[in-house]
């Protein structure tokens, strides 16, 4: 999965909040990284996230965990960080997602 988020301190934030909490099953992999892409000049950031399940049962049973906790993780900022609220006019990062 690739996650865009506007700046490099958006994506910081969600990698730190979600990899606190560590997969259930040891029968399941996930990897939370971040990089770097540069858009019509402005840094922009995406978090990459990686899975590997022994069955596609679980790994589909991870991924809506994960979206879940993402999906939280974004509405708080939506909410709450001054980056967000700055950006005034702009779509909502839940929609971006």
């Amino acid at each position: 999965l690739h996650i865009p988020f506007p700046t490099p301190r958006l994506a910081s934030t969600a990698l730190k909040a979600l990899q606190v909490d560590p997969e259930l099953s040891p029968l399941v992999q996930r990897t939370l990284s971040t990089q770097t892409q540069t858009q019509t000049g402005e840094d922009a950031q995406v978090l990459r996230v990686e899975y590997r399940a022994t069955t596609n049962r679980m790994l589909r049973v991870a991924v809506n965990s994960f979206m879940e906790g993402l999906k939280l993780v974004l509405e708080v900022m939506e909410q709450l960080d001054v980056d967000v609220l700055a950006a005034d006019g702009q779509k909502s990062l839940i929609q971006s997602a």
